[in-house]
């Protein structure tokens, strides 16, 4: 299974090609709501990912979480989340079935109140 559909990808696109443009106009970034959970199904880790950097569209901006107790606002790498592998062959996978309902920052305060995102 691909980690992102081409409607995803499309979207985190457009996102990250959005708050790019804010920034250099020197306006505050918008927050948006994540567009795609990612998720370890042998660990607690877990992604929100809300955009794609315009001139790298392989690092992902969003919410990430480690299992660890610290999630946190950051980027990652779609490249290495998709060559990671698990017991058995595992791999990290999509949430077929996540529906975001709040913004990103409203997971984030969620998440560090909770110790790990709440969806």
């Amino acid at each position: 299974m691909l980690l992102l559909t081409q409607e995803q990808n499309t979207r985190l696109r457009a996102n990250g090609q959005f708050n790019a443009t804010r920034t250099s106009e020197g306006k505050p970034e918008m927050d948006f709501m994540p567009v795609v959970k990612l998720f370890c199904p042998w660990t607690g880790a877990t992604w929100l990912l809300t955009e794609l950097d315009p001139e790298d569209p392989d690092i992902a901006f969003g919410l990430c979480d480690l299992g660890l107790g610290f999630p946190e606002l950051g980027s990652v790498r779609i490249s290495e989340l998709e060559a990671v592998r698990g017991p058995g062959g595992l791999r990290v996978e999509r949430d077929l079935y996540f529906r975001a309902d709040k913004t990103l920052s409203a997971y984030a305060d969620e998440a560090r109140r909770n110790e790990r995102i709440i969806c």
